[in-house]
């Protein structure tokens, strides 16, 4: 069935080219702004940055933390952010010089557990860095991921690691395939699949268990 649900978001939406950003180090900082606010937001403080030409490890691993919050306050919890972004450039300076290619380039499985070792770093955000920064096969789970899954009738799971199994078994591993589906499933959750769902206009609808309900 996620084969069908991908065509169908694929089919309504159309490729949706994400992540959009100049560099893997630019998909990094989104990654880590983009925790609990939107992709707005996020762009705000990108754009703030990119002003400054602080878009790169050593000149954010210079910056001075109260100058770095000042530019990223738009994504809110500005403060915890900025320690995030300078403890993940301080890993990288400490452990890979600074050298972010020598990071990325390590295997999937090392990759993100030196990602999860970084303070601050979750689940979600290391795969996001996996798949989009350093082009690497694994689907990243989000909020609007289970909130479809459990809606369309797949899994009222839960868990990280288990939504995750689930995609790697039923599907292809394909870096394009993961990108391109997981950045649907966005679109899908913030057009449609809200919290107050719109279920009549949905690409989904026809084969989801919870429009069905909804539409009777």
């Amino acid at each position: 069935m996620l084969q069908q649900i991908y065509q169908k978001l694929y089919d309504h939406f159309g490729p949706q080219n994400w992540w959009p950003a100049e560099t893997p180090f630019e998909v990094i900082i989104g990654a880590i702004l983009t925790q609990n606010t939107t992709w707005s937001n996020v762009e705000k403080a990108i754009e703030n940055l990119e002003k400054q030409g602080l878009i790169g490890p050593e000149k954010l691993h210079k910056i001075e933390n109260k100058d770095l919050e000042k530019l990223i306050i738009s994504s809110g919890y500005y403060r915890q952010k900025t320690k995030k972004i300078k403890n993940f450039t301080s890993f990288l300076w400490e452990k890979y010089d600074g050298k972010l290619k020598k990071l990325l380039e390590l295997p999937s499985s090392r990759l993100r557990e030196e990602l999860l070792s970084i303070k601050g770093i979750g689940k979600e955000t290391a795969d996001s860095i996996i798949l989009y920064a350093a082009d690497k096969p694994v689907f990243v789970i989000d909020n609007y991921t289970k909130r479809v899954l459990s809606r369309v009738g797949i899994t009222q799971e839960k868990n990280y690691d288990k939504l995750q199994e689930l995609f790697h078994d039923k599907l292809p591993q394909d870096t394009q395939l993961f990108n391109e589906f997981h950045a649907l499933l966005v679109n899908l959750g913030k057009d449609y699949c809200k919290r107050k769902p719109k279920c009549d206009n949905c690409p989904l609808n026809q084969v989801c268990e919870y429009a069905k309900s909804y539409n009777q």
